[in-house]
């Protein structure tokens, strides 16, 4: 038989423990959070490229000789550096060159007939010119021969002008002569790189018709200026202004390369089938170092600077809720909702106007189970 000290002891312990289980039950449970202390820095608005830009030389030709034919001569290769008027490529055109040397030949014989015509016109008008002071004098000779010689003068004077039309004329089939021969070659409009050949000695080309396009024989870039072409969406575009700042970000690089400038808006919204529509818009990269390594073709993001304040309250934009609301963690670890005004946005950063505070200790891991206002947090170690 249990004494009545032994029962209350019991009790007491029993007590104890239901007291002991209740409070443990009851003691809130708290989850591992992700939290970012509120600052200032630096805040950017920006506006990027909806689908990927290109890199791009701010001159490129596609080139073909004008007449097509059988390629003669190719005078470079894939990768060559040409200047200006560098011959690069020439069709057979043995036979117009020699149309050529003919048409000269034409106008040096012309030329000497014409020397010797306008002498002959110059003698007969000397002879005439003293004829007429003869019969003026003394009336030595006869007005009748005064009017020969005169009369002789004036056809050996025209004679002199026609020979020298025929220069003229064979000059101008000279010269008609040399535009056939040019129509057969391909020259540098500038200076350049040459980026691709399509076309092998012996082959036949020719031009490509109105409408069909065609590989051109030679690919000349001048990648001495490159320049970021991308789309814009429509929304974001009325936004960027020529001149303002931008970066441009490439796959093949990790570093981004800020010493752009936006150079051209285009006039126009380009609309495809099933894609947004964009305004497509080209930076220009200033700063040497930035155009190191890049080359026309590669993919390449831009971000334009819209505007900036560099001490500016902000949050990172990964901690934003929808309706511009955080959570915030208290010093007892109790998860509160916030709300605040924002003011600059980018995609990583949201500047804060009112409602937050700088020493704030936002959560940054807002999607985690468990994580929602109410809930008591400690922070993730």
């Amino acid at each position: 038989m249990i004494s009545p000290g032994k029962k209350t002891l019991i009790i007491i312990i029993g007590i104890a423990l239901i007291i002991t289980v209740y409070f443990f039950t009851k003691q809130p449970k708290f989850v591992d959070v992700e939290i970012i202390t509120l600052e200032r820095g630096e805040v950017r608005a920006t506006v990027s490229n909806t689908r990927v830009g290109t890199v791009k030389a701010c001159r490129r030709a596609y080139l073909a000789p004008a007449a097509g034919g059988q390629v003669a001569e190719l005078h470079v290769k894939e990768g060559d550096r040409v200047k200006q008027n560098q011959l690069l490529m020439e069709v057979w055109n043995k036979d117009l060159k020699a149309q050529v040397k003919l048409q000269d030949a034409q106008t040096r014989a012309n030329r000497a007939s014409a020397e010797q015509a306008c002498q002959l016109g110059a003698g007969a008008e000397r002879e005439a010119d003293r004829a007429l002071r003869l019969q003026k004098f003394n009336h030595i000779i006869s007005e009748e021969q005064v009017d020969i010689k005169a009369t002789g003068a004036r056809a050996k004077r025209a004679s002199c002008n026609a020979a020298l039309e025929a220069v003229a004329v064979s000059q101008a089939n000279s010269d008609a002569a040399q535009a056939a021969v040019e129509r057969t070659l391909v020259v540098a409009p500038f200076d350049g790189t040459v980026a691709e050949i399509n076309a092998e000695l012996g082959e036949f080309i020719t031009p490509s018709p109105p409408g069909i396009p065609t590989l051109p024989a030679i690919d000349l870039l001048d990648v001495s200026c490159l320049y970021v072409s991308a789309p814009i969406d429509e929304v974001d575009a009325p936004q960027i202004k020529t001149g303002m700042s931008a970066c441009v970000s490439l796959d093949a690089f990790p570093e981004k390369r800020c010493s752009g400038t936006v150079s051209r808006i285009a006039p126009y919204v380009l609309e495809k089938e099933k894609q947004a529509r964009t305004v497509e818009v080209e930076v220009k990269l200033t700063d040497p170092t930035d155009l190191k390594g890049l080359l026309p073709g590669y993919s390449a993001d831009i971000e334009v600077l819209l505007a900036s304040k560099p001490q500016a309250l902000r949050v990172p934009a990964e901690a934003v809720l929808e309706n511009n609301r955080v959570l915030v963690m208290r010093e007892d670890g109790l998860l509160e909702e916030r709300s605040f005004t924002p003011g600059l946005v980018n995609w990583n950063t949201v500047e804060v106007l009112s409602g937050l505070n700088a020493g704030d200790k936002v959560v940054l891991s807002v999607g985690r189970e468990g994580v929602v206002a109410g809930a008591y947090a400690r922070v993730q170690k």
